[in-house]
């Protein structure tokens, strides 16, 4: 008896030891996974910060130098290694030529778009790093259930830690936008498969626990735990909700219904962060801070969405908006703004109608922009912060309607007197307007049906340039295919201005292609600078043309349909070592 008295404190003793053990080398392994997690992304964010600011000043160099130079020969020359990188890396496609253009399985089912080259070699870098993780300094050779344990540790620290860039990453004020000059598109892409990742470490974390307890309890075992331990069940909860998350976030889903999406993938994600937070807080786990971080971000980024939306829109007299009917199902949506909006091309703004989608925010490009002021000469004599309240900013944009909110939007409209819905508009931005053409010489602009809004601002941005000698352009050519000639009423008084601006013939080149005429004689060129032609273009042959006589270096910007999209980024591709070509697409793929 005293033999075996002494021998259980001893085994006893000896248990704590091995648990005290295995808890610090956890704890050890812990604290290298969060340093060399912060490693990656910090070095991931200087060198993507210093590939900016060499773009920049290259831009800059371009832009001092071409300012007083009609031929800008050395910029039009291609760099043999940066074209190589641009044609192979930066702007290929993972197989052919398709990115953009959507992948349709029917007319009703669309399952996405394919990432570009550079893209998917980031992704898959990524998704190995995390697998790794995974599986790395693993006890393969231990019992079963100990590797389970492990196993079960690891994939449930990775799906706390990526929870904090997948929140970054679907943020529309995520400072790493203007920081790192990426589009919210590409972030957009990160955080859906940011988000997958988190899925499957969340299912990973739950079946290995799930194995465990099986292995030891018997599924008596996992139903008790379930039913009677509110960490498990909390736990199981947050993966309910991811994988729900998964499903409903889906192409196919998500194109189909995408209201109802947008109000479901809000609501699952606060679901699941709730139920992640009970799951850590009742063991303590030290994870924890780590969701205060999500919790931190997702609020502050609503609440500065909110506080924009705010001093946007409501002033002495608010925001006032008129929405009028336009042929080709469409119509073109005014908002005057409560405060003046410095307006850069290539900006958007998201649009909140309450009377038509109740609390739902949709993203258009800013067609149009101008700034009002009615001051009369008892108004000058108000101070100067009347004066200021006085001037108005006002933001015209062009929206076709399709499904859901915008064919509900133009419907309205057209069943309105006259063609004109006056309505509450509330805006939020200005978003975008990375990429400024100031520093080509050359400029070519592909605009497909209502993708024309991204590139009127840019034209008049140019002439008008130009015109004062304040950028490096030479040449503008725009290239807009539509379906009918009617749709040139979409921008008819904008194109107006344009056309009226000083020197607009020494610099500027409109070409329209009609790719549904009804007959030839609805196609007839204005002037030799506005030309029309019946068809869609030949992409190739266009670049081609306005290689031979190419002033600087070319920026080629295209924003219209997936398909157009790829015609022209392969064009560009085929010729990076020809002449000095760079890419722009603007593109949102949701």
């Amino acid at each position: 008896m005293a033999q075996n008295s002494t021998a259980e404190p001893n085994s006893t003793t000896f248990a704590k030891a091995a648990a005290a053990k295995l808890k610090m080398n956890a704890a050890m392994f812990n604290q290298d996974f969060y340093n060399y997690n912060f490693i990656i992304f910090a070095s991931l964010i200087v060198g993507l910060t210093i590939w900016r600011v060499l773009m920049e000043g290259s831009k800059y160099i371009r832009l001092t130098s071409g300012l007083n130079n009609e031929h800008q020969g050395y910029f039009a020359l291609p760099s043999k290694r940066y074209a190589s990188i641009k044609k192979h890396i930066l702007y290929a496609s993972i197989f052919s030529k398709r990115h953009n253009r959507e992948i349709q399985l029917s007319s009703a089912l669309n399952v996405g778009t394919l990432p570009t080259r550079f893209q998917f070699a980031f992704l898959s870098a990524y998704f190995g790093t995390n697998v790794a993780f995974c599986v790395v300094s693993i006890t393969w050779s231990a019992p079963f259930v100990t590797v389970c344990q492990q196993f079960r540790n690891r994939t449930g620290i990775l799906a706390a830690v990526n929870m904090i860039p997948l929140f970054i990453m679907a943020a529309r004020n995520n400072p790493l936008i203007n920081w790192l000059n990426l589009s919210f598109d590409t972030f957009n892409l990160l955080h859906r498969w940011q988000g997958r990742i988190v899925v499957f470490e969340a299912v990973a974390h739950t079946a290995a626990w799930l194995a465990s307890t099986v292995s030891t309890k018997g599924w008596a075992g996992v139903a008790a735990s379930i039913n009677h331990n509110p960490f498990i069940m909390w736990g199981l909860i947050g993966t309910v909700a991811f994988v729900f998350i998964s499903i409903q976030a889906s192409s196919i889903l998500r194109h189909a219904f995408y209201e109802t999406f947008k109000y479901l993938h809000i609501a699952s994600a606060i679901l699941a962060i709730i139920a992640v937070w009970y799951h850590l807080k009742l063991d303590d786990l030290p994870q924890l801070p780590l969701l205060y971080g999500v919790v931190a971000i997702w609020g502050a980024e609503r609440l500065t969405r909110l506080l924009i939306v705010a001093y946007r829109n409501f002033g002495r007299r608010g925001s006032r908006t008129l929405v009028e009917a336009l042929p080709g199902n469409a119509c073109r949506v005014t908002v005057n703004l409560a405060r003046p909006w410095t307006f850069k091309p290539g900006q958007h703004a998201y649009l909140y109608m309450p009377s038509i989608g109740l609390f739902q925010s949709h993203p258009f490009s800013v067609a149009w922009s101008e700034e009002a002021e009615n001051l009369s000469s008892e108004k000058l004599a108000m101070n100067r912060q009347d004066v200021l309240e006085m001037r108005k900013t006002s933001m015209s944009f062009v929206i076709r309607g399709r499904t859901g909110f915008t064919n509900k939007l133009c419907q309205k409209a057209e069943a309105a007197r006259d063609g004109k819905l006056y309505t509450k508009c509330w805006a939020e931005g200005p978003y975008g307007g990375m990429h400024m053409m100031h520093s080509y010489g050359t400029v070519m602009l592909f605009a497909g049906g209502v993708g024309i809004t991204h590139q009127v601002p840019h034209v008049r941005d140019l002439v008008s340039g130009f015109a004062n000698g304040t950028v490096a352009t030479r040449k503008i050519i725009l290239v807009w295919i539509i379906q009918s000639p009617e749709h040139l009423e979409w921008i008819r008084p904008w194109m107006t201005a344009i056309l009226a601006l000083d020197r607009r013939r020494d610099c500027l080149r409109i070409m329209l292609f009609v790719s549904r005429p009804r007959s030839t004689k609805e196609i007839h060129s204005p002037s030799a600078t506005v030309q029309m032609f019946p068809g869609r273009p030949n992409i190739e042959t266009l670049i081609d043309i306005e290689m031979e006589n190419q002033v600087g270096a070319m920026g080629v910007t295209v924003c219209g349909s997936g398909s157009l999209s790829d015609d022209v980024r392969s064009a560009v591709r085929a010729r990076q070592h020809a002449r000095n070509i760079d890419f722009i697409e603007e593109a949102f793929s949701w």
